[in-house]
């Protein structure tokens, strides 16, 4: 099957859909140029500096990136031309290998995918709530903490409904995915005035980039450190993905949507821990680290991949 030049959506073996257009162009970034290995050493670059200096603030740091469903599943793709090997986060984690800094999600989650439930959503471009648990529990083992023993055992539900990438299909299929009743013990104490008009509105969906929440936990035996998360979709403010799950583990976390940093609101905080989280498509910009959590300095917020719409 060739693919048509502007096509957004692969359809894959027994109903899978793959994003490979879009705004980020996503198959093409399984090809070798010299602009993406540019790229590349630029974001090995900016981790390791980011790395150290919040080695310098005392702070522990870790870099995530969610690899894509074509990165992970190509075994359920349908006569697509593209090389999974050429995956940016493969290459990203090959230029890494052996820093602390960055955590691999890529190669675990192969090793996971033909065993226990789907990682991603057959139908949509984001990961499962089994995918997010498991990039979850890796992140919490290079952060030095202990998943609460009672999380894995959240009640569970069943939810039918069209997602992302089934909408842009003329029958819109729907997809019944399993999903988890995440928050308990976690309490949102801060909203900014986003993220509050969103949900004032009924529109939280429509929010993205510029969301900041704060969330503590003073659950007995919760891990007393205070986490700090500048991450996307795949973390989500609301307690439905990762940043879920992390404040139901630590004291205190803060999440910022945004793939940029604000240096002055870290330095502000203090967190004990950072983590950047992004989605392997949104590698094709590198951020410059001037966003402003509280919109009052100048930033360069063009730098930020989700500046864009976000498929």
């Amino acid at each position: 099957m060739k693919r048509r030049s502007r096509e957004i959506v692969h359809v894959g073996r027994a109903g899978w859909l793959f994003l490979v257009g879009g705004t980020n162009d996503v198959i093409r970034q399984y090809r070798w140029t010299f602009g993406s290995w540019w790229r590349l050493r630029r974001w090995a670059e900016l981790i390791e500096a980011r790395a150290a200096r919040a080695r310098s603030l005392g702070i522990r740091y870790v870099h995530v990136v969610v690899p894509e469903k074509l990165s992970v599943y190509d075994d359920r793709t349908d006569g697509l031309h593209y090389d999974p090997t050429k995956s940016p986060a493969r290459r990203l984690a090959r230029r890494l290998s052996g820093s602390p800094a960055f955590l691999d999600l890529l190669g675990p989650m192969r090793a996971a995918r033909e065993d226990g439930p789907p990682l991603f959503f057959r139908t949509d471009s984001h990961w499962s709530f089994d995918g997010c648990f498991l990039a979850y529990r890796l992140l919490m083992r290079a952060c030095g903490a202990v998943v609460p023993p009672d999380l894995p055992e959240r009640r569970r539900f069943e939810h039918e409904r069209v997602r992302d990438l089934g909408e842009k299909l003329p029958d819109r299929p729907p997809e019944r995915a399993s999903l988890c009743d995440i928050p308990r013990d976690a309490v949102r104490t801060y909203a900014n005035r986003l993220v509050e008009s969103h949900e004032a509105a009924g529109r939280e969906s429509q929010l993205h980039t510029g969301a900041h929440v704060v969330f503590r936990n003073d659950a007995p035996g919760v891990d007393p450190r205070t986490l700090m998360l500048f991450g996307d979709s795949y973390s989500h403010f609301a307690q439905i993905m990762l940043t879920g799950l992390l404040a139901e583990s630590f004291r205190s976390v803060h999440f910022v949507w945004s793939s940029s940093l604000d240096w002055t609101h870290i330095e502000a905080v203090r967190p004990d821990l950072l983590v950047t989280e992004i989605a392997e498509r949104f590698m094709v910009r590198v951020p410059g680290d001037a966003y402003d959590v509280t919109g009052q300095r100048d930033a360069d917020v063009s730098a930020d991949p989700e500046a864009v719409p976000p498929i």
